[in-house]
């Protein structure tokens, strides 16, 4: 049953209560500059088929973007400490992150790509290495180096972590600091010429706002165009294979990409797997079906001839989940609408959504409370780059 807010107006409304959304909650109430009211409308308060619940948990700073980059970077030094900073009633979340770097194999055509990004990387801080083949297989002798001219590795910022921890920590947080929370839908949006004035919700209440903020993963699109405007974002599949593999690889084993696409890292005793598949259509964002014939067909292929350990290995478990994919150019789209100024996008995360977070709920929230951005400029991912047709593209994408 859809749950009533308390209230008839707020000063922020926030559409869709997972990472994202949340994130930007906690910030705003975190804030002793802010003093409003702030709701977050989840249509599904277990998040069971959010991006969030279904992603492979992940982050990177190996991206070829500066603004990329420190984002990833202030993410992960927020998910270190986060135990201490959403720390409610002496329970501090713990996000297990596994710390344990992105290897990206590289052949021939690629190396040059490689090092290029390496570069900006090392100017931005970044801690990567950059390997030859000999320096590949001796820290990893589990890779088949055929066809290989190296890779990069991150030895820190980069791993794996708890991804419903994350969602939790930062809703427990922020309701813990006055944000409410309920359970219902967004069916429509009132506008009064270009500007947002009310949300109507599923089971027939209108709740008025000053600001709306748009955090409907792979609903963001649907969300927008309640209030008349587009974005270029669609749902697209990615189907997970979780696998055991007889001879399990040593220690410390990276999330490793193949020039091909297709990855793996970890899971537990288990090894976590997929691929960025040939054939990408948009989807019906309530499908969930799983392509198991992408593992037979694309992905294991790969994986037992890169790891000549993963020639015998067995599907133990597999999920699909979506990306909020930007078909302009992968990056997600932050901040107001050049018209409708109190509606701001947190749309297209292209599979960034998780570990781009932190920074990005702290920026929106900036936004709000302030008008601009005090810490990361994060203007190259605005609405303008849509109106003008202009990508701001990343070269690193997965």
């Amino acid at each position: 049953m859809a749950i009533r807010a308390n209230q008839a107006h707020y000063d922020v409304v926030i559409v869709g209560g997972a990472v994202n959304g949340s994130a930007t909650a906690y910030f705003l109430a975190n804030n002793p500059d802010f003093t409003g009211s702030v709701l977050v409308i989840e249509r599904d308060p277990s998040y069971a088929k959010s991006a969030t619940a279904l992603s492979s948990s992940s982050i990177r700073v190996q991206f070829s973007n500066p603004i990329n980059i420190q984002i990833s970077q202030y993410g992960a030094d927020f998910i270190r400490n986060f135990g201490e900073i959403m720390q409610v009633d002496n329970e501090k979340p713990d996000l297990t992150f596994h710390e344990n770097g992105y290897l990206f194999l590289a052949d021939h055509k690629g190396f040059d790509v490689l090092q290029r990004l390496h570069d900006t990387q090392i100017q931005n801080g970044a801690k990567i290495d950059l390997l030859n083949v000999d320096q590949l297989i001796q820290k990893f002798p589990w890779i088949n180096p055929d066809r290989l001219e190296g890779a990069t590795y991150g030895r820190a910022d980069e791993g794996w972590f708890d991804n419903y921890g994350m969602v939790n920590g930062f809703r427990r947080k922020a309701r813990a600091l006055g944000v409410e929370y309920i359970d219902n839908e967004v069916v429509d949006i009132r506008r009064e010429g270009n500007k947002v004035i009310a949300v109507h919700l599923k089971n027939g209440d209108v709740v008025g706002c000053d600001t709306l903020v748009n955090c409907a993963g792979t609903r963001g699109t649907k969300v927008a165009r309640m209030a008349g405007l587009d974005i270029p974002v669609e749902p697209r599949r990615r189907s997970l294979f979780v696998f055991a593999c007889r001879t399990p690889l040593d220690d410390k084993v990276p999330l490793t990409i193949d020039p091909t696409g297709v990855f793996f890292r970890p899971e537990g005793q288990f090894y976590l797997g997929g691929t960025y598949p040939r054939i990408d259509p948009e989807v019906d964002p309530d499908d969930f079906d799983v392509l198991h014939d992408e593992f037979d067909e694309e992905v294991w292929p790969i994986l037992a001839e890169r790891v000549p350990a993963f020639e015998a290995i067995k599907v133990v478990n597999s999920w699909a989940g979506h990306y909020d994919y930007c078909v302009l150019d992968h990056n997600a789209i932050v901040g107001p609408h050049n018209e409708v100024k109190n509606f701001l996008f947190c749309n297209g995360f292209s599979g960034h959504g998780l570990q781009q977070a932190p920074a990005i709920g702290r920026g929106l929230s900036e936004l709000i409370i302030y008008g601009n951005y005090r810490t990361l400029d994060l203007s190259p991912l605005s609405y303008q780059r849509i109106i003008e047709n202009k990508p701001f593209l990343e070269d690193s994408v997965i």
